[in-house]
């Protein structure tokens, strides 16, 4: 299955999908050239200069109206304690912890702790990284998913928030959004 494209499953009535979202190449961009840096600003994480894209702070406040945001990456709770105030988030996100053992070669690294996280629910995952594990897991899932990658030097643009946002309504067409 390519990227960008849903698996049709069970998905249950009134509960917001999830959306994994990774910061190194969604929120934090890299390579950065001087010709043509996006809106943002260098911020310093644990002593390490990070370009945090002022444009995936956007994207991911308004879709937190029709997602569960959860942090995917592996700055784990790093990402709570610098992120939400650089992207304007009203608070801190749940966060993925991932195990640090050993795995197949092939394997995504953070597969397991992913489907443990989510479970039977829908989700969308914005990531820099996926490989073809990633996307044999989401067609083989039970629930709906969403793989929406990204440019490391770009992350999160309009393109990929209009395609979730989409997904996201798709998922409860009868439903309003939540007022954020």
């Amino acid at each position: 299955m390519g990227p960008g494209r849903a698996v049709s499953a069970r998905h249950a009535r009134g509960e917001r999908p999830l959306l994994m979202v990774d910061v190194d190449g969604v929120i934090s961009l890299f390579p950065i050239s001087p010709e043509r840096r996006p809106e943002g600003s260098f911020q310093h994480v644990d002593g390490i200069p990070h370009f945090i894209s002022a444009e995936a702070g956007r994207h991911l406040r308004a879709l937190a109206t029709r997602f569960e945001l959860v942090w995917a990456t592996g700055w784990e709770e790093r990402a709570n304690e610098y992120l939400p105030h650089l992207l304007g988030l009203p608070h801190s996100l749940p966060v993925i912890s991932f195990e640090r053992a050993p795995r197949p070669a092939h394997a995504h690294w953070k597969l397991d702790a992913i489907e443990r996280h989510a479970g039977a629910r829908a989700l969308a995952w914005v990531d820099d990284a996926f490989n073809e594990d990633c996307h044999a897991w989401a067609a083989a899932r039970g629930a709906h998913t969403l793989l929406v990658p990204t440019l490391p030097h770009l992350g999160l643009t309009a393109p990929e928030a209009q395609l979730l946002m989409g997904w996201a309504r798709q998922m409860a067409p009868h439903e309003r959004p939540p007022h954020a």
